[in-house]
């Protein structure tokens, strides 16, 4: 084969390979129904840039909060769907994702702060925060710095009981693992969080994701998470906002506590704690009736 030949070849495959993936992509924009996200970053009240994407058009703006030591790509199965009826938008907690570093204390009160900071940045005038796992209490945070603005809060799997507390004691016996061996306690822990038969696949990535956060921010942010319960209950009777939980069934929740402090409960059972992922289609239409219920 001459080499004006195999040039032309090559061309033509290029050709052809550039063709599938327009094509490629034509489908994947039919099948979402929804542009794709434009990413910014806005300033926290303490100096770190924080980074975050906005979808779509419409009220309430739907705000996505990850959990510890997550991002905001833990939510790729809502963001797009959601897309379609509501601006929606998820953030970077500091430390997290591509936000920055730098922050002198990392604790639920200056996530809080970064949340805010997103909200301010883009106008948003009517919300609902959606927060998972540690995101549930950064949305606490975050709606007492925009009064006025937030319908209503959504947990996922923060909360199956309300109104208890660690001893100090016991909060430093469940640290010290983590800080003695924060990447094998990590990938450990989380998973155990999945339920026996999920995807392997996975459980795997949230497990290696997960243990790769900065240890110097995880283990503060898990120490404040974990002391973050005593604070919940007069939060709540402050905000005097609504309050939907979405739980697994993997574990009980009590129910009556829940309850005592305002909050409705909606199981979803077969999942364990990252149910949005495990999921996310029929996460998706639970939380789609959550949200319309907050709207109305």
């Amino acid at each position: 084969m001459n080499a004006v030949s195999l040039k032309t070849i090559q061309r033509f495959g290029f050709v052809i390979a550039m063709a599938a993936l327009f094509m490629a992509c034509e489908r994947d924009s039919a099948d979402t129904g929804a542009a794709p996200g434009v990413a910014d970053v806005a300033t926290s009240p303490d100096g770190i840039p924080i980074a975050y994407e906005v979808f779509g058009e419409g009220l309430p703006a739907l705000v996505f909060v990850h959990g510890w030591s997550c991002d905001r790509s833990y939510w790729k199965g809502q963001l797009q769907p959601f897309s379609r009826r509501f601006k929606v938008v998820a953030i970077d907690l500091a430390g997290h994702g591509e936000s920055g570093l730098g922050r002198e204390a990392w604790t639920i009160a200056a996530f809080g702060g970064d949340v805010a900071a997103v909200v301010e940045k883009l106008g948003l005038r009517r919300i609902v925060l959606i927060g998972h796992s540690m995101g549930g209490d950064v949305i606490i945070e975050a709606a007492r710095r925009l009064p006025g603005r937030v319908a209503g809060l959504v947990w996922v799997d923060t909360y199956k009981q309300l109104g208890t507390q660690r001893s100090a004691e016991q909060l430093q016996a469940f640290m010290a693992p983590f800080r003695t061996d924060f990447e094998v306690t990590t990938r450990d822990f989380v998973r155990n969080m999945f339920p026996v038969g999920a995807d392997l696949a996975l459980v795997e990535r949230v497990a290696a994701d997960m243990s790769s956060a900065p240890p110097a921010v995880a283990l503060g942010a898990l120490e404040s998470a974990m002391s973050f319960g005593p604070q919940v209950p007069p939060a709540l009777q402050e905000l005097k906002l609504p309050v939907v939980a979405i739980n697994p069934d993997n574990q009980p929740t009590d129910m009556a506590s829940m309850q005592r402090y305002g909050v409705e409960v909606v199981l979803m059972p077969g999942v364990g704690h990252f149910l949005a992922m495990e999921d996310p289609e029929r996460f998706n239409s639970i939380l789609g009736g959550v949200i319309d219920k907050l709207d109305q």
